[in-house]
């Protein structure tokens, strides 16, 4: 019988808590592919605690495919987990020093918030408004956008290996630069047109592969010649596809096994219809072959013209070698208002409603 303290949970819901108990068995192999797990009402009596807890640990296991179910018989560990997988070490973040930020006063998401906002930030930097970011990102954002990825998404990324961009679309030029013009990018097909666009003007090649209801499809992936996969794991744009984990490990062994590199795209990965954000392919690569890539263009508003990446950390000298001298295309002003934001609880509390009105439709 699985045996878990849940008063260890801290401020977790018991839920999530016994969730991330039985995940991170089975991905140490504790529990074996196709394995049964307790039944429900079992595991509650075992564990002391209501059967809601024990439904909602489980459901969130199948929605992220960890397990499944079958009528009448219970849920069973996905197969897909075939062999151990180690959990990463316990990380700490190792914020940047930078005496810029301050947090937001403690109101929701309106446009007189954001001008608020904006005051305070004029009032407070002045004249400090008007230096030359570092090429990177002023440390005050990539601190914020590190902390937020902690608690919001489980990611451990620490403000050194975040490049903070006008857009996107900026940063896939940046990565072309990086990754080198010999390289192949695989997409998927159909996907964002500017993708292509964008890497092909900048002299790479591309590849289109075919995708299944769960992604890339894993023959188009055997069979191609690209050393650079490309993809949108949650809901893929056109197709609205979201990629289950299994798929997601899938992809991680392709890069493994072809020496290559993943750059995941969590476009617009905010407002999925989940009861929780499922684990990027950042958190799941233990080998360090994937960059993360967002932008707040769809989170907050198309005029927002800011995005990150997050390098792992054995290729930040690569980059500062090759791209350390172009300067931080966002405004220092914008990076700033930014970083209040995201610090002071706005944009956690915008999303939680934005969330919810995409359900209530």
């Amino acid at each position: 019988m699985l045996t878990y303290d849940l008063e260890k949970r801290g401020r977790a819901p018991k839920y999530a808590y016994l969730y991330t108990c039985i995940r991170g068995d089975i991905l140490r192999g504790g529990l074996a592919p196709g394995s049964r797990l307790p039944s429900r009402r079992e595991l509650a009596e075992h564990l002391g605690c209501s059967l809601a807890t024990v439904d909602g640990a489980y459901s969130l296991l199948a929605e992220e495919g960890y397990a499944f179910s079958r009528e009448r018989s219970g849920f069973f560990v996905s197969r897909d987990f075939d062999r151990p997988r180690e959990e990463p070490p316990e990380a700490v973040l190792r914020l940047s020093r930078d005496p810029e930020g301050a947090p937001a006063p403690e109101t929701d998401f309106r446009f007189s918030a954001l001008t608020k906002i904006m005051r305070e930030t004029i009032s407070r930097y002045g004249e400090k408004l008007l230096e030359k970011p570092p090429h990177n990102g002023c440390a005050a954002l990539r601190n914020a956008i590190a902390q937020y990825l902690l608690r919001y998404r489980g990611m451990v990324a620490q403000p050194e290996q975040i490049v903070v961009g006008s857009g996107a679309e900026y940063l896939y030029g940046l990565l072309v630069q990086l990754l080198g013009r010999d390289k192949v990018f695989g997409l998927e097909n159909p996907s964002y047109e500017k993708i292509q666009a964008v890497y092909e003007s900048h002299g790479a090649r591309c590849r289109l592969l075919e995708m299944d209801e769960l992604g890339v499809s894993p023959a188009a992936l055997g069979e191609t010649d690209a050393d650079v996969l490309h993809v949108t794991p949650t809901h893929s744009f056109p197709s609205d596809r979201t990629a289950p984990v299994s798929r997601r490990l899938a992809y991680l062994r392709w890069a493994e096994a072809r020496g290559g590199v993943i750059i995941e795209d969590d476009f617009a990965s905010e407002f999925a219809r989940r009861s929780k954000p499922m684990e990027t392919l950042f958190q799941l690569d233990r080998a360090e072959r994937v960059i993360y890539l967002n932008t707040f263009s769809k989170s907050l508003a198309p005029s927002m013209r800011i995005g990150y990446m997050v390098l792992p950390e054995h290729l930040m000298a690569e980059y500062r070698r090759k791209l350390g001298f172009y300067s931080c295309t966002v405004p220092v002003f914008d990076q700033y208002v930014l970083a209040e934001f995201i610090d002071g609880g706005h944009f956690e509390r915008h999303l939680r409603r934005m969330r919810r009105r995409l359900l209530d439709r």
